[in-house]
């Protein structure tokens, strides 16, 4: 209820006429069922507008250090992402990557959309970079269609590292289901998530003219910041 309050009657209207927000392909999101969205990932407000541009409620799952800052603005923060429909997860690894997948995987049993970044984190520079297989094993172990989403401009609006949002305009363009129905039963079969995984990042790159990387971001990340220290 709280979250139809926010997206209908309190920040959504906001929102839509600061910053007018267009999309197209809205269609290839089927209207009941459980379903994946898998979306590159530019800013943090990615997990703001992909909701509230579509019909249907969407559940991402957001690192866990969002929810763990103190005072106000953490207080904020927390509450903000709670009434955009985010789960905290922990990707730490190993079981916490495995209860991770489980979270994802009650949403998608429960027949509702869930939200995810292959990537695994914001872009550091717009570019699109190598995805995690954890959005395959969901894809396998759920039974459910993965329809693509490129967010256009958000970085454009909030860069990393930016605290208030710029205005101007942003897209999102949603691609059509991408079915792996074929592969069912072969969720541990690692060659076979990278299949699909690959697949996934190049209709993203297809979807959103990104030139691709085939590294992972963190890495890129990882080696810049050793490089400034």
């Amino acid at each position: 209820m709280f979250y139809w309050f926010m997206k209908n009657l309190i920040a959504g209207p906001i929102l839509r006429t600061a910053f007018r927000p267009w999309v197209t392909g809205e269609h290839n999101i089927p209207r009941k069922g459980g379903v994946i969205l898998a979306s590159n990932h530019l800013s943090f407000i990615d997990s703001v507008f992909l909701p509230l541009v579509i019909e249907r409620r969407v559940t991402f799952l957001a690192k866990s250090d969002y929810y763990t800052a103190r005072g106000i603005k953490g207080w904020a923060i927390k509450n903000f992402l709670k009434a955009a429909g985010m789960l905290p997860i922990d990707r730490s690894g190993g079981k916490a990557s495995e209860a991770s997948l489980r979270t994802g995987l009650g949403v998608l049993n429960r027949g509702e959309v869930l939200g995810i970044y292959p990537e695994g984190t914001r872009s550091p520079d717009g570019k699109l970079y190598r995805g995690r297989t954890g959005v395959a094993r969901m894809v396998l172990e759920g039974g459910v269609p993965v329809v693509p989403v490129a967010m256009i401009d958000t970085e454009k609006v909030m860069p990393i590292g930016q605290r208030l949002p710029k205005v101007r305009r942003i897209g999102v363009v949603i691609g059509e289901p991408l079915d792996f129905s074929r592969f069912e039963g072969m969720e541990s079969d690692r060659f076979i998530l990278r299949s699909i995984t690959d697949e996934i990042m190049y209709e993203l790159s297809h979807l959103g003219d990104q030139e691709y990387v085939d590294v992972y971001a963190t890495t890129v990340k990882e080696k810049a910041g050793s490089r400034s220290r």
